[in-house]
């Protein structure tokens, strides 16, 4: 009796499991990005092929446990044994993580693999535990170049700009919350002064690491504006809860007059 109230758990489990996948409960949240689509795409026919198999799979479970779950059963064995059960379940595994990649390789590919647009505003970010810095070229349009030895937080001098002996930092700009146009191509030069950090926002459908000693590229264009946070999910230390920044999208207007504010805060 305890192997079919067992096998009718499984099953009752399953559906749940499977009504919370169709109809979208705690689900992704808006998309905002021009690459967004293809990213929803992808997780829906990810879901709708692995679903498909793991409710086969719970119900197969369920089947022998309900028919093979009691005392007299537990001397019996599978027809020929496991070996080819086992086969047959690593083959539609395979094929699915391979047809998945595939298909999945064009909208990952469209973050990664394609040159961004040359008209990109360009915006240099910094991670450091625990916290994100932006940086901005300012009117000359030039960034100056980086020094990690002049790199102070009781000087704010996050970035290691030689304003003194370098022109094109002297009119950077440098912001603990970054600002874009929307619909317009956005280049981000991302770089850790410290440990592996992460830049995620959801809404972008953009999540990338930052790796300490190298400079990562990632590009996309928003196309709602509004508020959105951006959060480390790479355990960066004991700050790392609270490791956090703000994306604003603003209109074309607004973002020039937010620039022009943060240039006048320099």
């Amino acid at each position: 009796m305890a192997g079919k109230i067992f096998a009718v758990l499984v099953v009752l489990v399953t559906l749940a499991t499977a009504y919370c996948v169709i109809a979208h409960v705690w689900w992704m949240p808006i998309d905002i990005s021009l690459h967004g689509p293809k990213i929803d795409q992808q997780l829906e026919e990810t879901m709708w092929v692995a679903g498909l198999l793991f409710i086969a799979g719970q119900i197969v479970l369920a089947a022998f446990v309900f028919l093979y779950g009691g005392a007299k059963s537990r001397t019996k064995q599978i027809p020929g044994g496991a070996k080819y059960l086992v086969i047959f379940a690593f083959a539609i595994v395979g094929l699915e993580v391979l047809g998945l990649s595939v298909v999945g390789s064009k909208a990952w590919g469209a973050v990664y693999f394609e040159a961004p647009d040359p008209n990109s505003l360009h915006i240099d970010v910094q991670a450091g535990q625990f916290a994100y810095y932006f940086r901005y070229p300012g009117p000359d349009g030039t960034f100056g170049a980086l020094h990690p030895e002049l790199i102070s937080e009781a000087n704010q001098n996050y970035f290691g700009l030689d304003i003194d002996h370098d022109a094109d930092a002297k009119d950077d700009i440098v912001t603990a919350e970054i600002a874009i146009p929307v619909n317009k191509p956005i280049l981000l030069t991302l770089h850790s002064k410290d440990v592996g950090h992460s830049f995620d926002v959801r809404e972008l459908r953009v999540q990338q690491d930052f790796v300490p000693g190298l400079v990562i590229p990632i590009h996309f264009t928003a196309t709602q504006t509004g508020r959105f946070e951006i959060v480390c999910t790479q355990l960066c230390g004991l700050g790392h809860y609270n490791m956090k920044a703000y994306l604003n999208v603003l209109s074309q207007a607004d973002y020039e007059e937010w620039l022009k504010k943060q240039a006048a805060m320099q």
